[in-house]
């Protein structure tokens, strides 16, 4: 039989050869992992066998790339993976693991059931869990925090992380709680906001989420910001970049004087509402560009105007923004366009 597709998308990998990163178009199969230098492309660039193969998450080997998973064959040869953003990573890992599993079992693929048993620590997927501390209906509230003359946005207490613990029932006391957070911490899905909370992460071998209301945090992929902080960590970033991110992936982007048609990474936020764009493989430090979303239009569109057939058809969107500038879109699937097409709708009527 034919190994059926378990995942497809944009992911970026590490050269074997030139120790390079690029984005690739990436598809999961129940045997193995292709890659391709385009999504249109029918020869992939290489494939990397899954049996006897073991996955590494999160990777730790890139000290300025986050969201990277490492898979190593029995040949002993590493390849590295990098997502965008760590939802995408979690279900890309998750995917792998039960591929290799049903491989060695001798089975064909098959999705396990979400529901868990969290009563206890130790049973608790981190990534499921914190999406649920995200949902915005009953996960833990963001806030403005104006302390020691710093005002820090989209953070919340460390007090509040186990109090929201112990009302979801995810833990039975404040200890397990703190143990539960400290692990939320160390796998990067928390990150540390204000100088106490820093000090008590670097305080030694592990850090150590306080149970504290006067020690911040913040979710990895929020849009935390601070005022009047000078230092390396948090420098104090320019108005359009405040919003918290509402969605974030990656697009094929036609430029606008070469008409040629290249993967970015879109970052959308909602207040300001803006999208930003990178180059997936060299990080966010420095936006290519920026499209304003605030009285946007944007569609689905067929072709696209100065586009070759061949290079890029179906699931193509467009924004034309108040000024009346053009950015044409596609995207990896009629799903994701859509979905794409409605939060820009959305953050369009009620951003600023």
């Amino acid at each position: 039989m034919e190994p059926s597709t378990i995942r497809e998308g944009y992911l970026v990998k590490k050269g074997t050869v030139l120790n390079s990163w690029k984005v690739m178009w990436v598809v999961l199969a129940d045997d193995g992992i292709e890659f391709y230098k385009k999504k249109t492309d029918s020869n992939p660039k290489g494939m990397i066998p899954l049996n006897g193969a073991t996955l590494t998450s999160p990777c730790q080997d890139f000290n300025k790339r986050t969201f990277v998973f490492k898979l190593s064959t029995t040949k002993k040869q590493d390849h590295f993976f990098q997502a965008t953003h760590l939802e995408e990573r979690e279900l890309w890992v998750k995917d792998i693991k039960r591929a290799i599993t049903c491989l060695q079992g001798g089975k064909r693929f098959a999705r396990k059931s979400t529901r868990k048993s969290i009563r206890l620590p130790e049973s608790v997927n981190l990534s499921e869990l914190y999406i649920l501390m995200k949902d915005q209906d009953s996960g833990i509230k963001e806030m403005k925090v104006e302390k020691d003359k710093k005002l820090f946005s989209h953070c919340f207490t460390g007090n509040t992380v186990i109090d929201w613990l112990i009302s979801q029932g995810k833990v039975r006391n404040r200890a397990e709680g703190v143990m539960l957070a400290t692990g939320l911490l160390n796998e990067g899905f928390l990150q540390p906001a204000g100088e106490i909370s820093k000090t008590a992460a670097e305080g030694g071998a592990e850090s150590v989420l306080l149970d504290q209301h006067d020690a911040l945090y913040y979710f990895a992929d929020s849009g935390f910001y601070c005022e009047g902080y000078s230092s390396d960590e948090d420098v104090i970033v320019k108005e359009e970049f405040r919003g918290a991110i509402v969605k974030q992936g990656c697009l094929l982007k036609q430029g606008h004087r070469r008409k040629n048609w290249k993967v970015r990474k879109f970052i959308l936020r909602d207040d300001p509402a803006y999208i930003h764009y990178y180059d997936p493989a060299k990080g966010e430090d420095d936006p290519l560009g920026s499209i304003p979303l605030r009285g946007c239009v944007v569609t689905a569109v067929d072709y696209v105007p100065d586009a070759k057939r061949h290079d890029v058809e179906g699931n193509l969107f467009e924004i034309i923004t108040s000024d009346e500038v053009h950015y044409y879109l596609q995207a990896a699937t009629s799903e994701e366009r859509n979905e794409w097409i409605k939060v820009v709708q959305v953050v369009a009527k009620s951003g600023k």
